[in-house]
């Protein structure tokens, strides 16, 4: 038991005398300022980049809600021109102005009826003839045959 304690009395007194000096102390104190420092420094460089995303957001949300605003000043411009007036007269009214003529088609006629199947059809299907194997591109090619829908001259 006595042994133990020595070698603690030596050990503290060892950590005293040779670690606990002014210089290490010094140098302690200063590592802690320096990481302190350097922590704090990162935090403000955090918060200025969250801060900048931040302003970055709300300009992104002003110019959107400044190009519906003008968006809707277009709208509202046309809505009240001469020329949309006239339209909506002619659409719901059935209105024409003067030297216009109006043919009014029987719904069973075969102008309607094709203007309906053209409303009705999707998109134009075309087919594509399927390239040739690659050998017979690079032999095309080598041997100056021109192929793909060019004419050979």
């Amino acid at each position: 038991m006595q042994n133990k304690q020595r070698q603690l009395k030596r050990l503290l007194y060892r950590v005293r005398h040779e670690y606990m000096t002014m210089n290490n102390v010094v140098l302690a104190i200063a590592a802690i300022i320096a990481v302190s420092w350097a922590w704090a420094s990162v935090q403000a460089v955090q918060r200025n980049y969250q801060l900048q995303r931040d302003v970055d957001d709300k300009k992104r949300q002003a110019k959107l809600i400044q190009l519906q605003t003008d968006n809707l000043q277009f709208e509202q411009r046309y809505y009240k021109s001469n020329e949309y007036l006239s339209l909506e007269a002619k659409r719901r009214l059935g209105l024409v102005e003067p030297g216009e003529k109006v043919v009014v088609l029987p719904p069973n006629s075969a102008a309607v009826k094709a203007e309906s199947a053209k409303e009705d059809s999707g998109p134009v299907k075309t087919t594509v003839a399927p390239a040739p194997p690659p050998l017979q591109q690079w032999l095309d090619f080598l041997l100056g045959a021109r192929s793909g829908g060019l004419q050979n001259s």
